[in-house]
Parts: C-alpha cells; structure tokens; sequence
C-alpha cells in the first residue's frame, strides 16, 4: 500500500483530529466566561481588565485568521496546522502558571495567535481531503457540529472545571490535547500545499490585513465601554479604516498578493461570507445572553448554566448532521435559509423573557429552535464558502469564513451589549438605585430582539447572494459516484 492510500484509507480518522483540534479552538473563546470571577480574585485584577482576559483571545484569533490561512497554502496545510497546535499549547500551559493579570492576557494573545494560525490550516485540510459533493459534505457535517457546539461546550466545561480542580484547568487541559494532535498529524495527514509558480510572500499585504483585522475587533469590543461616539472608537475605526484600504492598494498592485480579489468573484463564496458575519454577531451575543439572564435574572450557579446548554449542544450535534444530508439532496440554499429564518425565530422567542421566568419556560424552547438553526447554518455556509475554490486557495477560503465569523461576533456582541446596557443603565438612573430583575430582564429582551433582526438579514443575503445554480449543481455533484480525495494539490 503507497503512502497516499495509507493516507486516504486513515482520512476519517483524521478528521476526527481535525475536529477535536477545531472544538478546543472554539472551546477556548467561552471557556474561561464563567471562571472570571474566580480568576479575578486570584491574580487581583481590576473589573475593567478582567474583560481582556476574554478579549485578547479575540483580537489576536480575528486578526490573524486571514494571514494564517494564506500560510497554509503557501507553505503546507500540515505543517501550519502542527505549528498552531504547538503553540496554542505552550500558551495554555503559561497562562495556567500566570501569576499576574499581564501574564495572563499576553498568554491569550498568543493562544488566539495559535488558534487563528490552525483554525483555518485544519479546515483547509478538510477540503483537499474530501472531494466536494457527499463526502465532503458529510465531513463538514461533523466541523459543522463542532463550531456550533464548542462555546455552550465551553460554558459547562469551564464551570466544572472551576468548581471542581481549578481555573488553571481551563487553560491545562488544552495541553494534552494539542500534543497529543501535533504528535498524531504526520501520521494521520498527508501534506498538501499550493503549487502555484510565484512562491514570494506579500508582507505588506500581511503587515496591513493583520494589523487592520486587530484594530478593528479592538475598536468593536471596546466601542462599549469607551461609547460609539468617543474619540478612541472613532479614531481606531479610522485607523481600521485606513490600514484596510492600504491592503486592497497593496493587493492590487502585487504580483503575489496575500488574497487574490479574483476569488471574490464567486459570488456563493462572497454571499457565504457575508452571511457568516450575520451569523457570527447573532451567535456571539445569544450565548452571552443567555448565560447573563441565567446567572443575573434567575439566580443559577455556574455549573447550573453549564448544564442548562447541554440540550442546545446536543441539539446543535444532531441538526448539523442531518443538514449535512440534506445539502446533498436540495443545495446548501435552502438548508442555509431555513437556518437563519429558524435562528431569527429563536431569538426573537428569547425577546420574551421574563424577570420571573425560568429555564423550562424561557430558555429551553427557544435554544431548542436555536439549535436547529445554528446546525443547519453552520454546515451549509460553510459548504458554500469553499464551493467553486481552487484547491490552492483552500486555506484563504477557510480564513475568509473563519474571519467574517470571528469580525462578525466581535461586531454583534458590541452593538448587542450597547443596546442592553444602554437601556439597563438609564432606567437604573432614572430609577435612583441598582438595576432589579426586571430592568436586566428589559435590557437583554432588547438585544435579543436585534439579534433577531440581524439573523433575519442573512436570511434575506442568502437568498440575493447565494447563487441558486451553484447550490443545484452541488446537489449534482453529490449524486454523482465518490471520487478519489485529493492530495498533494
């Protein structure tokens, strides 16, 4: 047997690697939500700086997604994928032995650096082992279940963790796991790389993405706290601003560029990315939500809001397998459009809280629909934003999705969290005294209600932007015999 059909024969048990290194990535951004108290009071940070424990793993992870998955493809897709693995353990093990509150967020820094350099190489890998139609389709399935399923995964985990053997662990337990997968890719992966003839590295076009993503997920998750209208957002978003169309100048004039603009003429794929922007500001914001009413309205312990994710997960696990047929048999459009109009109604249930409601009533309903609706979003969009990509540009494509829907929660939870507070904050003075259950009740019903808008508009992009006749000639393609899967391209 050659190496390349030992390769193709292990190619399931690879994505089950895949996976396992993608659900720690995803793990990683809610994971350490429900130890920050407890961190807080270990390394006695301050109220303001505990936040950058949770945002220094996003700004560095949206940042660089688009950079690492151009590495992917230029340099091989294995080869980033270990590195990424690599480092996002060494970062895990430090800041586990932080002893201050900058050890720790230089520590997420780096994680959401190594996060962002094997997010993108590991779903590039997915798509050049598995040939696009059922196959394909069926992997994606389960990375579909894994991306959607990984933050209420994280909740639970985290509370555990916490409760029971320390907040370290919910960095620690990352350790195993990413040696033990940079150990077994070589054995389980065969490397692949784009054989395009121009092999120089556009660093200005890096330098200027990176640094443009990084101020902009910085503007947005500060916008908040710092207010819209405030010199520091206005000023960083214009710097955003500027950086950005320094890369398209850059991009444009480059022999080699970072990110070929031809790509963007598939319209699926630039519909596909729209949408998971959508997807990615509803997504964020839900999960926050939900675990702020649990915890602030209905009074639940850590663990208790843990748990209470557990039907939202499973149901997530088992709606993204059967979207992954269903894309076979009827195109990733419909299955996309179901999804978004299903997770618009989720949210919009989740508007009816109540100050004295509980889990039964107000939450288990509308995460059941959210469930449905996030499995059978995730798994089609994703479908759609590599469908038509040549296989050298695997990698860009898998950080172009990974980015929208990283800019996208980032954006989401922003403007989610300046509609809430808003309204909390200034019944709370008009009130003279703390917000009660009702004024925090108010406040979250508000921006789930937006979030359902905001679900609703993808719903409307997919159908203006996702190309009907792409998503029938997928369906033709999945009907057809299985083919070889690809290798060395």
């Amino acid at each position: 047997m050659t190496e390349a059909q030992e390769f193709e024969r292990r190619r399931w048990i690879a994505l089950a690697l895949l996976c396992v290194a993608q659900f720690m990535v995803i793990l990683d951004a809610s994971i350490v939500n429900v130890a920050l108290p407890t961190i807080g009071g270990a390394l006695d940070f301050s109220q303001d700086d505990l936040s950058w424990v949770l945002n220094a793993y996003v700004l560095t992870f949206g940042g660089f997604l688009l950079l690492g998955g151009r590495l992917a493809d230029l340099l091989g897709r294995r080869r980033v994928f270990m590195a990424g693995l690599i480092l996002f353990a060494i970062a895990s093990l430090a800041g586990g032995f932080a002893e201050s509150e900058g050890a720790l967020i230089a520590a997420r820094a780096v994680q959401g650096l190594g996060a962002a350099i094997l997010s993108p190489a590991a779903l590039s890998i997915v798509t050049t082992t598995f040939r696009d139609g059922a196959e394909r389709n069926k992997a994606l399935g389960a990375w579909g279940a894994v991306a959607g399923s990984g933050g209420a995964v994280g909740v639970l985990l985290g509370g555990v963790l916490t409760e029971y053997v320390g907040w370290e662990w919910v960095l620690w337990v990352n350790v195993p796991i990413g040696i033990a997968a940079a150990f077994l890719a070589p054995r389980l992966i065969a490397e692949t790389r784009s054989e395009s003839e121009t092999r120089s590295f556009d660093l200005a076009g890096a330098f200027s993405v990176t640094v443009g993503l990084s101020v902009l997920v910085y503007a947005l998750v500060e916008a908040p706290n710092a207010g819209w209208g405030s010199g520091q957002t206005l000023g960083l978003l214009a710097a955003a601003v500027a950086l950005l169309g320094a890369f398209v100048a850059v991009e444009l004039r480059s022999a080699a560029p970072l990110v070929p603009f031809r790509i963007f003429r598939l319209r699926t794929l630039t519909g596909a990315n729209v949408v998971g922007v959508l997807t990615g500001a509803s997504l964020f914001a839900m999960f926050f939500f939900i675990t702020l009413y649990m915890q602030e309205v209905l009074g639940h312990s850590a663990i208790e809001t843990g748990l209470s994710y557990l039907p939202l997960s499973a149901g997530i696990i088992l709606a993204a397998g059967i979207a992954s047929q269903l894309v076979t048999k009827v195109g990733f459009k419909p299955v996309l459009a179901a999804g978004m109009l299903l997770l618009s109604i989720a949210l919009l249930w989740f508007g009816q809280i109540s100050p004295g409601g509980g889990y039964a009533a107000d939450v288990l309903g509308p995460s059941l629909i959210a469930a449905v609706g996030l499995g059978f979003a995730f798994v089609p969009q994703t479908i759609a934003a590599v469908s038509g990509v040549d296989q050298r540009e695997a990698g860009l494509a898998s950080g172009l999705i990974n980015t929208s829907q990283q800019v996208g929660g980032a954006l989401g939870l922003a403007v989610l969290s300046t509609v809430a507070f808003t309204q909390i904050n200034d019944a709370a003075a008009s009130a003279g005294a703390p917000p009660d259950a009702a004024t925090l009740t108010n406040g979250y019903g508000d921006a789930f209600m937006v979030g359902s808008g905001i679900a609703l508009l993808g719903l409307f992009a997919t159908l203006l932007l996702i190309r009907g006749r792409d998503s029938r000639a997928h369906v033709e393609l999945g009907a057809a015999p299985a083919a070889e899967p690809i290798g060395g391209s």
